[in-house]
């Protein structure tokens, strides 16, 4: 098989990592990528929105499957595109259709699905600019601290948590009236705040049936202890050690298999990975959020762990038979230490060059924001390396991906030394 792969992070280079592992994968293509898949696949310069690019890639080559990795060109609905084209719809697209991508697209879909399907989440209401004032009387009667989300797509930073009530009414005028978040923050929702403590589950499915991967917690937050601004991820461990079989089969029982349900109930179409950010409060599961791929930096944790053949389990689910399909797991635990750029998630600068990549032993080191520049690995955004290590502790993991650190160098290098500091 051909396969292409949409995006340019740590979750495509992992995807790429995986699949070349296959021996049912002939060639793998991804697009954009960056300078890791540039050392497995073939990098192909091409946006993951730009739909007929993308089509002339598939055409050209005789590409068989498309995984899509980010959530933009499946709430655009490149799925739909690739069933609505003659010469496109034998090709396999891993993701699901539009109106399923919205569970993403839009957190107000996403929280009318969960009360529709009576799964457990947090109370919560919508406001646009109309009725501002309706958001701070609604403010006004939940307790600090207060939960702001844009309604739309803000590449991971559209959630606000507040503790003080002005800073909050402030935050979404700012939101709703000045557009903070640009269209994305047009609606905004009001939640009520769960404590607790948090982590993604992640589902695959072919709309019918479901197989259930490996969990993950990542660590959200720039600054240790959990401190600082929100950002796409700083490092994740797997399994979650909290996550007691009991509370697993709470998970299925009240939140997977009524989501999967509710897919096909509401004529959702899915396809691929469903992620299920989930909040255990006391000791019961409640939903936070959907997401319609794969996490990341969890994939850096999930996939590694996953024994099974990926390109196998993705033919299964396109041809709808994913039941037919054993997943099997590694026992050991994986953890990822995410390396980012001086001054991220805010202002940061490009075009370091990463030093000391040839040196790294018993870790992987998956390519996030990084590219090749003349023949040099050279920083390229934000988040720019995953160190995944495995161990037969979660513990003994993150000590081999720190030791690594410790041999990699770029120019004002950050990253997390807490992470799994709160298990």
């Amino acid at each position: 098989m051909i396969i292409l792969i949409l995006g340019s992070g740590g979750r495509e280079h992992t995807f790429a990592w995986k699949i070349a592992q296959s021996p049912l994968c002939d060639k793998i293509f991804v697009a954009p990528g960056n300078s890791g898949t540039a050392q497995i696949a073939t990098n192909v310069d091409i946006k993951v929105t730009d739909f007929d690019a993308i089509k002339s890639l598939v055409l050209e080559h005789k590409i068989d499957m498309v995984v899509v990795g980010p959530e933009d060109p499946l709430v655009q609905g490149i799925h739909d595109f690739f069933i609505e084209d003659e010469q496109l719809k034998h090709v396999a697209v891993i993701g699901p259709q539009k109106a399923a991508a919205e569970l993403e697209g839009s957190k107000e879909f996403a929280k009318e699905f969960l009360f529709r399907h009576n799964i457990p989440t947090a109370a919560y209401e919508s406001f646009n600019a109309s009725n501002v004032e309706n958001g701070y009387t609604f403010l006004e009667t939940l307790n600090p601290p207060y939960v702001l989300k844009a309604d739309g797509l803000a590449a991971g930073k559209g959630v606000l948590i507040l503790n003080d009530l002005n800073e909050a009414k402030a935050e979404l005028k700012s939101m709703l009236v000045d557009a903070k978040f640009g269209l994305a923050s047009s609606k905004v929702v009001i939640e009520e705040f769960l404590d607790g403590i948090e982590l993604s589950c992640f589902v695959l499915t072919d709309g019918k049936n479901y197989k259930i991967l490996p969990t993950a917690k990542d660590y959200k937050r720039i600054g240790e202890g959990d401190t600082g601004l929100n950002t796409g991820g700083m490092g994740a461990i797997s399994p979650v050690p909290f996550a007691t079989d009991e509370f697993l089969n709470k998970i299925e029982e009240q939140i997977v298999k009524p989501t999967i349900k509710g897919l096909a109930k509401d004529n959702l179409p899915y396809k691929g990975f469903v992620f299920i950010g989930i909040i255990k409060v006391g000791d019961d599961p409640k939903v936070i959020e959907y997401n319609v791929r794969m996490g990341d930096p969890e994939t850096e944790v999930v996939l590694p762990r996953l024994k099974t053949d990926l390109v196998e389990i993705f033919m299964a689910i396109s041809e709808e038979r994913l039941n037919e399909i054993d997943i099997e797991i590694d026992e050991r635990a994986a953890t990822t230490v995410m390396l980012v750029s001086g001054g991220y998630p805010e202002a940061y600068e490009k075009g370091k060059e990463i030093i000391g990549l040839d040196s790294v032993e018993n870790s992987i080191a998956f390519h996030a924001g990084a590219v090749l520049k003349e023949g040099k690995i050279v920083t390229s955004g934000g988040r720019v390396m995953a160190i995944t290590s495995y161990g037969n502790t979660y513990q003994e993991a993150i000590k081999k991906s720190y030791q690594n650190i410790d041999k990699l160098h770029f120019d004002k290098m950050n990253y997390r030394k807490d992470i799994g500091f709160d298990l």
